[in-house]
This record gives C-alpha cells, structure tokens and sequence, in this order.
C-alpha cells in the first residue's frame, strides 16, 4: 500500500516482530504507549504533572500538564494525529526530548503554563511486576512499566508567577508503560454487565531518598484479594532487594477517601520497616490530566488536528469537583524510613467496597 511504506526506526534493528515499527503487534483499539513525570518541591508549594502518550491504533498522539499550588491548578492538554517519526516526542506546545536514554530528558511547554526543565535520574530504572487485568473471559489491561527517581532543574511559570527548579529543593520521578488499557468509547459490552466492578483500591508510591530508591505498588480488589504486588528497594552497588507483603494503614480525612497520611508496612522478614507518608499537596487526575472520569478530556480522545486547550481550576472547593472522588489522585508526600528522610509520590485511589479498609459501597467514606 503506498500509505504503509517504511518509516525511519525501520532502520535500526529493534524489531520484536515481522511487522514495521509503524504498527503494534495487536489490533485492540486501546494499544497504547506513555510516559509520565512527576516533579514536586520538598515544602509542598507546587506540584507538577505531565505526561505523553500514543495510541497506534487509534491514530493520536496527545500530552498534557497540570501544576498545583495553592489551590490553583494549571492545566495545558494537546492531542494530534500521529506521525511516523515515534523519537519526536511533540504535542502542541508540549514537548519532551530524551538526551540521555535512561539518565536525561528535556521537558517544555509553551503555554499559559510554561516549564523548561531537565529531568536526571538518580537511580537505575526499575521494572514493575507485569500488569494484567481481566473481565470475565476478556482481556482488559496488559501493561509493562518501569519506574525511576531522580531530580530536576529549571524553571516553571504559571499565573505570572515564576519558580525555579533546584535539585537541593525539588524531587522528580517518572514512568514509562505500554500495552493495552480502556480509552474513550471502550464499554465493555456484556461481559462488562456480567462483572460490574464491586471496588478497587490502588497505591502506587516511589520514593526518592538520598542514597536509595523505594517502589511499592498494590491493588486490590473489593474483598482485598491482590492482583498487583510489590515493594522494592533500590541502592546502587547492591541487588535490589524485595521488602515483601506491603500493608498499608491509612488516615483518611473524616466524611472522604482523601489520605492525610499513611503507615506502609514493609514486611521483609529479616528485618521489618514502616515507611511514612505524610501528604503535602495532592493533584486529582480527573482534574486537568485527563484521566478517568473526567468529563472534559480523556487520554486518546481525538479533538481534530492541532487541538490545544489551557485553563485553570479552582481546588478551594471539593464539592465542585464530584468526579475527582471517583479517580485516582497523586500526592506529593514526605516519606520517613528508618531515620532517612525522602519525598516523591503517594498516588492512591479507593472507589466503592474495600472490606480491608471498612468501606462498604461507593457512597462509603471515613468517620
């Protein structure tokens, strides 16, 4: 076909399977490939997050960022068809350029909310267990992603304020998936009908100390059954070493599912750790980046060639936000592990029956 011609990376000897590298080896509409950044101050002032991603089969490609501080939050989003050359990482004003696979990448936006950033890593990558989920006989996410910590420098500026980026005063992590998970216009069919999700509760945490990285990760679902399970640590010069069967207590602020902070218990039998969260500022993801149920803009959606919309959202007022309560929110957070001191991300979600926390429904909150 003379629109199906060979395209740049067909060059480099990369290939997992006989196709081009313009085409992913399955046909679900809801093939996907992203990354995600996390920068935040260690005094809780501002909270960055953005992210790229590409949905092959979709043709889109979309981006976006949002800033918290105050209760202010700044968001910019991007989507466009997707070109041949997958190495240019470019939305709209949203831009990110790997200058160093693994180790340093460049991070910009044009925009009402600007940001000149590099990104470093501290830490190597690390992978996370493999990510299945199934309804009823249908495979509904397959994911693999790894997860890395390190530091940022550069400059932010929002609302005619600007902040400069230190790697003394701020903490960057980030993350990279693909796979297959639920976009836009994906409803299942009977099969969602026939298994309609009773509950989910999710805490994704990496951690950046000074001297050495930690990973947890855990979802269960409504009656605590876990499907995904994992806390490692990571000190350069040593093998990772697993920490086993994180538990995690957490204090929610009364009448809501919002953490105030969290008591991670690390069970490696040979000696056994609690991690400390304390929570600094949060950002729900349903509010401005785009992740479910938000109602103004989803990952792969398309929105027409060249669409770019900015705007602000005012968090003073959870009420106005009902859907935020039904998605997953990241929290920056400072963490405590036997006597060291470190900060990065408490992303957490609880939504409808979770029998190991109390919660009996999704109407279900803490006293």
């Amino acid at each position: 076909m003379a629109d199906d011609r060979p395209v740049p990376l067909d060059e480099y000897p990369v290939h997992q399977v006989p196709l081009s590298m313009k085409h992913v080896a399955t046909g679900d509409r809801n093939a996907y490939d992203r990354c995600v950044f996390h920068v935040l101050d260690h005094q809780g002032r501002a909270l960055l997050i953005l992210g790229l991603g590409v949905y092959p089969n979709l043709g889109v490609i979309d981006a976006y960022a949002t800033l918290r501080t105050g209760d202010v939050l700044h968001a910019v989003r991007a989507c466009d068809a997707l070109g041949e050359d997958r190495m240019l990482l470019e939305v709209g004003p949203l831009r990110i350029e790997v200058e160093e696979p693994l180790r340093r990448l460049r991070l910009r936006c044009d925009d009402a909310l600007s940001y000149d950033l590099t990104w470093t890593a501290d830490f190597p990558a690390l992978w996370e267990p493999h990510h299945v989920q199934r309804r009823g006989g249908r495979l509904t996410l397959e994911g693999r992603r790894f997860v890395q910590a390190g530091h940022a420098e550069g400059v932010i500026r929002a609302g005619g304020e600007e902040l400069r980026v230190t790697a003394a005063e701020w903490t960057g992590t980030r993350d990279r998936s693909w796979g297959v998970r639920p976009v836009p216009g994906e409803d299942g069919g009977r099969l969602a009908q026939d298994h309609p999700t009773e509950g989910f509760h999710w805490i994704w945490c990496p951690v950046r100390f000074e001297d050495r990285f930690l990973m947890v990760v855990v979802q269960e679902d409504a009656d605590g059954y876990r499907t995904l399970n994992d806390a490692t640590l990571v000190r350069p010069g040593h093998p990772d070493r697993r920490l086993g069967w994180p538990q995690a207590e957490i204090t929610y602020r009364a009448g809501t599912r919002h953490p105030e902070r969290a008591l991670v218990h690390l069970g490696d039998p040979r000696a056994p750790q609690d991690l400390e969260a304390e929570i600094l500022t949060s950002s729900p993801l349903a509010i401005g980046a785009g992740y479910p149920p938000a109602d103004d803009w989803q990952h792969g959606s398309w929105r027409g060639p060249g669409w770019t919309d900015s705007r602000t959202y005012d968090l003073s007022d959870p009420s106005a936000h009902p859907l935020a309560a039904y998605g997953v929110t990241d929290h920056a957070a400072r963490f405590r592990l036997d006597g060291r001191v470190g900060y990065g991300i408490f992303e957490h979600g609880s939504f409808g029956r979770h029998d190991p926390s109390g919660f009996t429904g999704f109407d279900s909150v803490a006293r």
